[in-house]
């Protein structure tokens, strides 16, 4: 029987009008994964969302099988297709690992946990009420908290200012690299050397 691949989820709404906002972070590092591995995310024939199969870390020797995805709805919406996809694929919950943006972590902050609440995040309530737990592996990605009396609702599907894209970038990058480290070594590696 074959094994088990780890479902890695970028969370985030469609269209090219969400495409450069805060909230879309998740599903931005999940494409630039999905581009490391070669690949493009392409429709699923029955869960709502696009995903890529590849393999994680060297050819041959050590190497993980991956599917990468995000969701064809909007946030609040995630966990009927994560859900629908874990069950195709047949992954188990400690085998999803979900990329999000966090206002808690300064923009370019990176913290990756298991489990926890929802903290207000509309995909991770939708991915909760779905599944029927949050045990799942987080790699949470800063965006920083809205200037001054900002609604955090409002400052969320905001763009990046052209100051912040630098960061923004060296962030999905080490997003990539924590999944990595995470799915080949494990949550404790991977917090040891992302967690900051």
């Amino acid at each position: 029987m074959a094994e088990a691949p780890w479902l890695v989820v970028g969370l985030g709404n469609p269209g090219p009008s969400y495409a450069a906002t805060r909230h879309n972070i998740g599903a931005v590092a999940v494409e630039r994964l999905t581009d490391d591995l070669g690949g493009r995310l392409a429709s699923h024939r029955r869960c709502r969302a696009e995903v890529y199969e590849g393999r994680l870390g060297p050819l041959g020797h050590g190497a993980v099988r991956v599917v990468t995805a995000r969701s064809r709805g909007y946030m609040n919406e995630s966990g009927g297709p994560v859900a629908c996809l874990m069950d195709f694929y047949k992954v188990p919950l400690e085998q999803l690992v979900v990329l999000h943006d966090e206002l808690d972590l300064p923009l370019g902050g990176l913290r990756i946990k298991t489990g926890g609440g929802d903290n207000g995040h509309n995909g991770l309530r939708s991915l909760r009420r779905s599944l029927g737990s949050g045990d799942f592996h987080r790699v949470r990605m800063g965006i920083g908290r809205p200037p001054g009396r900002q609604d955090p609702a409002d400052f969320v599907l905001t763009p990046f200012a052209s100051a912040e894209r630098t960061e923004v970038a060296l962030l999905c990058g080490d997003a990539v690299d924590a999944v990595e480290v995470l799915v080949r070594q494990g949550l404790p590696a991977a917090q040891n050397q992302f967690n900051r």
